[in-house]
């Protein structure tokens, strides 16, 4: 990571570790187990390794080539001059090396070379998206498993105290403290509950089969994530590094200088070709009387200028020129939507910041009072139904600030990926390698 800024992670998102203990598999592990299993990114390794080989074929384009040629066979001679023999059939074979080697391709292949080199960066670009990519996805993933399991045993806790709650309800009812209503709407409160529960296990459950997928890992007990990594110090310094740094339009850049080369080779084919050709060899004639040997051996320059080509090398050109504004436009795309991206992020970030202290004093605020309502219900000032209202208040209270301390952490995270600020976590005893 590029430790270059200040953080601006509140204390009350660090808080969000402190509901599981500290043992258990870590984020770091689940990123690298995702790294190691994620067949996406092996699809984006052999676009790379693909793309390393289009430079290696540029290059051979200014390379020497050589070809061996031969044949076998018979030859019938056949003539009608009355001083000629008819020599008939007769075996006859023959072999060939020829070398050529490029001496002025018109700036062919060099614009090739560089078209290739070009792709190459673009396809290295695209295979960092795709590792920070999955980095955001897993870190999410393991950031909602933990919510949903925070949020069940929120859930949880609810059923048993609202079941407590019905429990008090039935003994007053016994002694004609409270009415029959006053049971039914605990029971009511209670069927809620649970109904609750089993929507929140059931958010669990996709989480998890989610993060199992991304990890190949069956999530066990998760340790709270690390702190949030330095983020940019404005929106303005955000949005410069993304514009910078963001591998999505490095990849488009690149992708950009690919089609402007490809107009230069396209070009190319106006201009002249020249080749240094260099050739030998020997033909073995046997006939009736004596075999025949021929040997040859010639060094040649070979020139080819074109002059007409049907209106297809003008078309190529042409072909090339709009897929290199295709190229530009999508950089002009990809710069509004980074430019959306971090904005969306940088603001949700601060919201959830915002949410969260709000939601920290509320639970503060409905624990109080759901202690007060339960010591006046106990001298007959509230009744079972207030109680109910103020314990409901507390754990969706409880469950917003679960909420946002989890929207938080990837917001963050999502500003870091617009940024193309994510990196791959560096296992435990290694040193981190420079490229």
């Amino acid at each position: 990571m590029r430790v270059k800024y200040r953080c601006l992670l509140g204390s009350a998102v660090i808080a969000m570790a402190a509901g599981m203990p500290a043992a258990g598999e870590t984020l770091d592990e689940a990123i690298a187990s995702a790294f190691a299993t994620n067949p996406q990114l092996d699809l984006q390794r052999y676009e790379t390794d693909i793309a390393r080989e289009g430079l290696e074929q540029a290059r051979s384009g200014g390379r020497t080539t050589v070809n061996v040629s031969g044949s076998a066979g018979y030859e019938y001679v056949d003539t009608t001059s009355p001083f000629s023999f008819n020599l008939g059939d007769r075996p006859i074979a023959s072999a060939q090396v020829q070398a050529v080697q490029p001496i002025y391709t018109g700036g062919r292949v060099s614009a090739g070379i560089r078209q290739a080199k070009a792709g190459v960066s673009a396809a290295k670009s695209q295979f960092d998206a795709a590792e920070q990519n999955l980095i955001l996805d897993v870190v999410t993933a393991y950031v909602d498993v933990r919510r949903d399991r925070e949020a069940v045993a929120i859930r949880r806790n609810n059923v048993d105290v609202t079941a407590e709650q019905v429990r008090a309800a039935d003994d007053r009812f016994e002694v004609g403290v409270v009415t029959r209503t006053d049971v039914s709407l605990a029971n009511a409160r209670l069927e809620g509950a649970r109904a609750a529960l089993a929507g929140a296990e059931a958010s669990r459950e996709a989480s998890e089969a989610n993060y199992q997928f991304l990890t190949s890992l069956k999530p066990g007990d998760l340790a709270p994530p690390p702190p949030i990594p330095p983020l940019p110090a404005s929106l303005e310094e955000a949005v410069a590094i993304a514009l910078d740094g963001n591998p999505d339009i490095e990849a488009a850049r690149n992708s950009e200088r690919a089609a402007s080369e490809a107009i230069e080779v396209a070009r190319a084919q106006y201009r002249p070709q020249v080749n240094l050709v260099g050739t030998a060899g020997v033909q073995e004639t046997y006939g009736s009387d004596a075999d025949q040997r021929d040997t040859s051996v010639s060094a040649v320059v070979q020139g080819t200028i074109p002059l007409l080509s049907g209106g297809l090398i003008k078309s190529q050109v042409s072909s090339a020129r709009l897929r290199r504004n295709q190229a530009r436009n999508q950089i002009d795309i990809l710069e509004r939507q980074i430019r959306a991206q971090v904005a969306q992020a940088w603001f949700g970030y601060d919201a959830s910041l915002r949410s969260i202290e709000a939601s920290s004093r509320q639970v503060d605020a409905a624990e109080i009072a759901y202690e007060g309502a339960k010591e006046e219900l106990a001298v007959g000032v509230r009744t079972t139904l207030d109680v109910l209202d103020q314990e409901q208040q507390l754990f969706e209270a409880r469950l917003a600030l679960v909420e946002s301390e989890r929207d938080a952490y990837v917001a963050a995270f999502r500003l870091l990926r617009a940024a193309g600020e994510l990196d791959q976590p560096v296992p435990t005893g290694a040193s981190p390698v420079a490229e």
